[in-house]
């Protein structure tokens, strides 16, 4: 067996070892080793474990990068989420406002366009009415035009008519074509057919007021002697309204006809009677004269001719009344028929034929002769 020796480090001698020495020093040097070792091992430990960790803390300190830019990137997208939500609410709203704004362009385009369709409509209508109104006006003056002497001949006739139908006892003789003296001469008698005088009548149914025509019926009258001369025109002077005397003679409307009438042939019966009674009295028949041509005459006429104005004015006044209170009726009428109708239009179109006919709205039948034809 070979010994073991050792040298020494200062003098480098080899010391022998005894194997119990050498047992002992290997035993040291293995745990010097050993604890080398370990150290070495727990210092590579600490290295790993250090670096490790080191790995382990960036790895967490990226992870915590990574977990808030996560985060950063979630509430990125909750808030895009959020925005795109109320971009969507706001896009639905707006869309709903520009839906409403549309639709109420378009309620007042159709309004509008439904508005000019019945204003023009009502004007095509209105243009009609109009050239109806002066269709009717241009016939009814072309009736109007008619010759000046078949107007006048109307208005004679009619004058002749209605002193003959009013004042039954009187003589009435119309005045002949071409002959000078007016148109009617009226003389008037009592029922017990005492003559009382006379009245010369003018008609004229003209446009305009002729100035000569007093002065011709004034040389009339004197001609055919007569006591009073009246003239009944269509168209009066600017200054009578209704009846005046105008240098001796009396002018009227065909209107107020018979209530002059009337009222002058009173004053010349009674003035016959008084003549009649004052016979030979000269005296008395100046005075009556004077009365026939005075103030008093005069306002005794225009009162019985007022009293017979006043009744013929209220007399139209009724009339127009009732025609108005007709025709308020009449239109009442028509549109409860139109109401009506169109009801019961609507009710046929949603129920159909089993809706009871009813006569009155039916269109007539066609006669037998049109239906074989």
């Amino acid at each position: 067996m070979t010994e073991q020796t050792i040298v020494c480090p200062k003098c480098g001698t080899e010391i022998p070892l005894s194997s119990a020495l050498t047992q002992q020093i290997e035993e040291r040097l293995r745990q010097g080793l050993e604890a080398e070792i370990r150290q070495q091992a727990r210092e590579a430990a600490e290295q790993a474990l250090t670096a490790e960790m080191t790995d382990l803390r960036e790895q967490v300190a990226e992870r915590s990068k990574l977990l808030e830019e996560a985060r950063a990137q979630e509430l990125d997208l909750r808030k895009r989420q959020r925005d795109l939500e109320d971009k969507a609410r706001m896009l639905e709203l707006e869309t709903a406002r520009r839906v409403d704004e549309e639709r109420q362009k378009i309620e007042q385009a159709t309004s509008a366009r439904l508005a000019d369709e019945y204003r023009f409509k009502e004007l095509e209508k209105d243009k009609q009415l109009s050239d109806l109104r002066k269709e009717i006006e241009d016939l009814r003056r072309k009736a109007e035009q008619g010759s000046q002497q078949t107007q006048g001949e109307v208005a004679e006739l009619e004058l002749e008519q209605i002193l003959a139908a009013t004042f039954p006892h009187d003589q009435i003789e119309p005045i002949g074509k071409g002959i000078r003296g007016a148109d009617v001469l009226q003389k008037i008698h009592t029922p017990t057919g005492h003559y009382c005088g006379s009245i010369l009548w003018e008609s004229k149914n003209t446009r305009s007021w002729g100035a000569d025509w007093i002065v011709k019926l004034k040389d009339d009258q004197r001609e055919k002697k007569a006591d009073l001369a009246v003239l009944a025109s269509v168209v009066l002077p600017k200054e009578v309204a209704h009846f005046a005397q105008i240098d001796g003679v009396w002018v009227t409307g065909f209107p107020y006809v018979i209530g002059v009438a009337t009222a002058l042939r009173a004053n010349l019966i009674q003035v016959a009677m008084a003549r009649l009674a004052a016979t030979g009295k000269n005296e008395k028949m100046e005075m009556l004269y004077a009365y026939l041509s005075g103030v008093e005459f005069r306002q005794r006429v225009e009162a019985i001719v007022e009293s017979f104005v006043t009744m013929k004015n209220d007399l139209d006044k009724e009339r127009r009344a009732t025609e108005k209170v007709w025709a308020k009726r009449e239109k009442q009428i028509q549109r409860v028929i139109q109401n009506v109708a169109g009801m019961y239009g609507e009710m046929e179109g949603i129920i159909g034929q089993s809706l009871p006919e009813i006569e009155s709205l039916q269109l007539p039948a066609p006669d037998d002769d049109e239906s074989e034809g």
